[in-house]
């Protein structure tokens, strides 16, 4: 079964002309605020609102790759959708995040879901904080990025799981059931 709202509900505003200490002060104000994104890029605010579709989707999207990294025994830690920010240019909380090998400041692969606005408009943000490799999951479909030479180029297999099966990935993080996702996902995991 995939999830069954009839439309998104992801609620987005985007607000030019702020300055970094303004949204300081703003993101402050949204700290115990679950389900609200706030990102920032040169003067850009924009606060997204997430349904309960795109909660399923990335609570999917984050699950399956861990289980599908720690039964291939790939060492990583998931830094979930912390703020990665940049003073005076960018931040972002990317749904989910992961650092592999060690821990590092900045994570080598974000993960977007994205409903109802966004994609690749985000990866500016991205590489201003040297993101090495974004994701996008929209219309059930994954898009890898890799930072290469300061632009990301479009790839076909992830850098860091490139025996991972994507499409398939994609698919199984729209099913609703977390037990159904995960038996799916194992029958068909790899390429």
């Amino acid at each position: 079964m995939t999830y069954t709202s009839q439309k998104p509900v992801d609620q987005r505003f985007i607000h030019s002309g702020i300055t970094w200490s303004q949204f300081k002060s703003i993101q402050a104000g949204f700290l115990d605020s679950p389900g609200i994104q706030l990102f920032y890029y040169r003067g850009e605010l924009e606060i997204l609102s997430t349904s309960p579709d795109h909660e399923i989707v990335k609570g999917n999207l984050g699950y399956l790759l861990e289980t599908y990294l720690v039964e291939r025994e790939i060492d990583f830690m998931g830094t979930g959708s912390c703020s990665l920010e940049k003073e005076n240019e960018a931040s972002v909380m990317a749904n989910e995040s992961y650092c592999f090998g060690e821990q590092k400041p900045i994570p080598d692969l974000a993960i977007e879901v994205v409903l109802t606005s966004g994609g690749t408009p985000k990866l500016e943000r991205y590489k201003a904080l040297g993101v090495k490799e974004v994701w996008f999951w929209e219309n059930r479909k994954i898009s890898v990025y890799a930072l290469e030479n300061e632009r990301y180029q479009s790839i076909a297999r992830s850098q860091f799981v490139p025996n991972l099966n994507l499409e398939w990935l994609a698919r199984c993080a729209t099913l609703s059931s977390r037990i159904q996702a995960v038996r799916e996902f194992r029958t068909r995991s790899t390429l």
